[in-house]
């Protein structure tokens, strides 16, 4: 008879790829939770147990960062600089140039939905009032965030996840991570240029709107001290200190302010990506207990797939994040890596980040930047999407395979 454990681990990883259970209205995140009830439930998991496996540190971290996030954002920052760029619309090449490398380094900085969120409509509004095509523009901020967020441990959930179970040493990671990033970031905006060359333009301007979208003013001082904030946690990441001590100390001197409410900064924090990690984190968890981890490796080494191949880890990577998204794949890879290898984990922030750009469901960005600019009626299909998608990834893929096959090219003798 099959083990309980594993058949609520399939069925769960299968529903959250799918994204719904028909007859049901359940998202990931209600999925997620139902799949780690039922580890609870059926006694894969003791109660007992439930708590310890979700991976404190991880959560704090991620946690503290949404709510660095949600200052700026009730600041007025993210709006602000986006706003900035608007003056080389008149220059489309560079205007893109410039929304991909600001985009790209605030995601590095933090949450990349965040960032998406936050720019996806000032772009349009602008876009549409110049008299430009949005999507190849849309389209850029989606690959920015998404490639930009691969250069450092918190750019993005799942690097989060890979740093702190990694044990990975901030600076090391963002040396190790940040060429490929930076490489893949160039030829993505290479691939939109080609790809929309004589496109740039749109004949006519769409009436999208009744009324001006409301945002958060610009607050200069409120807004300074959320980047005070980031530049000291940045060097915080340096130091021998916990990351995730550092980020929830600096996030609790942020909430004392005397004119940003603590309600509405909490508002903005994304519950349910939280609710999904700790599920997630139980979920597998009821499958590790069984050594189930290890089996699977057994069974791949037997077809001659180990994980410890860093090629196959890319391709494994890849295939995973787009079949049940990239979170929940580097939750369950995380398990297979060796602490000791740092490259090994190296190589699955940058593969399954980069594999977020191949099809729209790869990345919650992709996702919000669609469902952001459906405000606006533009419409991003998943064909339109693809067509720079799919090229932006496979090249970020070769440049970090190529990286890899340099990287242990035999070093000749030297005398």
């Amino acid at each position: 008879m099959p083990d309980p454990a594993l058949i609520i681990f399939i069925i769960t990883y299968l529903g959250v790829a799918i994204g719904r259970i028909p007859g049901l209205m359940l998202d990931r995140t209600g999925i997620a939770l139902l799949g780690a009830i039922a580890m609870i439930a059926s006694g894969a998991v003791p109660l007992t147990e439930a708590m310890g496996a979700i991976d404190l540190p991880t959560i704090i971290l991620l946690y503290a960062l949404m709510v660095l996030s949600a200052r700026l954002r009730l600041g007025g920052f993210y709006t602000w600089v986006a706003s900035r760029t608007t003056s080389l619309l008149d220059r489309p090449r560079l205007f893109l140039l410039a929304s991909m490398l600001v985009a790209a380094l605030l995601s590095a900085l933090l949450a990349n939905d965040i960032v998406c969120l936050a720019f996806t409509p000032v772009l349009c509004l602008a876009l549409l009032k110049k008299g430009l095509n949005p999507l190849p523009f849309l389209l850029g901020l989606a690959a920015a965030s998404n490639i930009g967020s691969a250069a450092t441990i918190i750019g993005n959930p799942q690097n989060m996840l890979i740093g702190q179970v990694g044990h990975l040493h901030f600076g090391r990671f963002l040396l190790w991570c940040t060429p490929p990033a930076l490489i893949a970031l160039a030829g993505a905006y290479g691939i939109l240029c080609r790809t929309y060359r004589g496109r740039f333009a749109t004949p006519s301007i769409p009436q999208t709107m009744e009324q001006t979208p409301e945002w958060p003013e610009f607050d200069r001082w409120q807004s300074a001290k959320g980047v005070i904030a980031i530049l000291v946690l940045v060097g915080l990441f340096f130091t021998p200190i916990p990351r995730e001590l550092s980020a929830i100390t600096v996030t609790g001197i942020l909430l004392c302010s005397r004119k940003m409410h603590s309600r509405q900064i909490m508002e903005l924090v994304d519950w349910h990506l939280l609710t999904l990690f700790c599920a997630l984190f139980i979920v597998v968890h009821g499958i590790t207990t069984r050594n189930i981890p290890s089996l699977i490796m057994e069974a791949m080494a037997q077809h001659g797939v180990t994980i410890t191949n860093l090629f196959a880890l890319t391709g494994i990577s890849t295939l995973m994040s787009n079949l049940v998204s990239n979170v929940p794949a580097a939750m369950l890879l995380v398990r297979l890596l060796d602490p000791g290898v740092p490259e090994q984990w190296y190589v699955l922030a940058l593969s399954s980040t980069f594999a977020g750009n191949l099809i729209i469901i790869g990345s919650i960005a992709n996702l919000i930047v669609i469902e952001q600019a459906k405000k606006f009626h533009i419409e991003i299909s998943f064909r339109e999407h693809a067509r720079v998608g799919i090229p932006i990834t496979l090249f970020s893929l070769l440049v970090l395979v190529l990286l890899l096959y340099l990287r242990h090219l035999p070093m000749p003798l030297l005398g």
